[in-house]
């Protein structure tokens, strides 16, 4: 099997977050990143198809050069090859925009593939657009929020959640599929994985040599303001007697939170 797996450098969700004068992006000086925690398990289920049936897994990133960091983990993991998709713009938080890169990448590049592996949404932008649009444009079959995968022959079968239940999807190949939390357990990268991952060579690939039009290119997103959570409120604390703290709590909630 040929298989990509898409993979995004977000803010690890650890860090603390500061927004720029201006407010209108995160300021990154000091910002932690990481690889997207659903990508890690569209990685993971990846390596896992190739150890059963297989063939080759690549990382492609979208991004500018400090996503290299996050292509050497998945190669640390056991990816066989790695490509950045260079992109020296801000974050558009566009999603169509990233899938329209991302569909021209894989008709301009990639002769043959299976399938085309993303995490159900990246952990910056938080849209969950951009799997389902790369299918849309590569007019590929997909499979969202999936569970459980099984491939066999020309085929898979998905289990991918839905309100109340699970719904089961078959599907042709080549398929673009998105992971969701339960489809596996990410491994760890080995020691020798990490140290075979720095002495590899990963390809560079600028988003003008993929020659869009400006229209594909151009930002349909515009962000007006980005603003930090407001502080959180100090809790109250109700004392005495039962039917007295009864009393107060039920008046708090019919004054105050006017929930009653």
């Amino acid at each position: 099997m040929n298989i990509f797996v898409f993979v995004k450098r977000v803010p690890d969700t650890e860090s603390r977050i500061r927004i720029q004068d201006g407010g209108k992006a995160v300021a990154e000086e000091g910002l932690n990143f990481v690889l997207s925690p659903y990508d890690e398990y569209a990685v993971e289920e990846a390596l896992r198809l190739k150890e059963a049936k297989g063939g080759t897994v690549t990382a492609v990133a979208l991004g500018p050069d400090e996503a290299l960091v996050i292509l050497r983990k998945c190669l640390a993991m056991g990816a066989d090859e790695a490509v950045l998709i260079k992109d020296v713009g801000p974050e558009t938080y566009d999603g169509l925009r990233t899938a329209a890169i991302l569909a021209k990448y894989v008709t301009a590049k990639v002769p043959q593939f299976d399938l085309l592996l993303f995490g159900k949404q990246s952990m910056g932008a938080d849209n969950a657009q951009v799997p389902s649009m790369v299918g849309e444009l590569l007019g590929l079959p997909q499979v969202n929020v999936v569970t459980k995968l099984e491939i066999e022959g020309g085929a898979g079968t998905a289990l991918r959640e839905i309100e109340g239940a699970r719904e089961k999807v078959v599907f042709s190949l080549p398929a673009v599929i998105s992971a969701q939390k339960g489809l596996n357990e990410p491994r760890y990268e080995t020691l020798r994985g990490i140290m075979a991952a720095k002495k590899k060579t990963i390809p560079v690939v600028t988003v003008a040599e993929l020659r869009l039009s400006a229209e594909e290119t151009a930002a349909r997103v515009e962000i007006l303001r980005i603003e930090a959570p407001s502080a959180r409120k100090a809790g109250r604390v109700v004392t005495g007697p039962a039917a007295d703290a009864a009393r107060q709590l039920v008046e708090f909630l019919h004054n105050d939170a006017k929930v009653i």
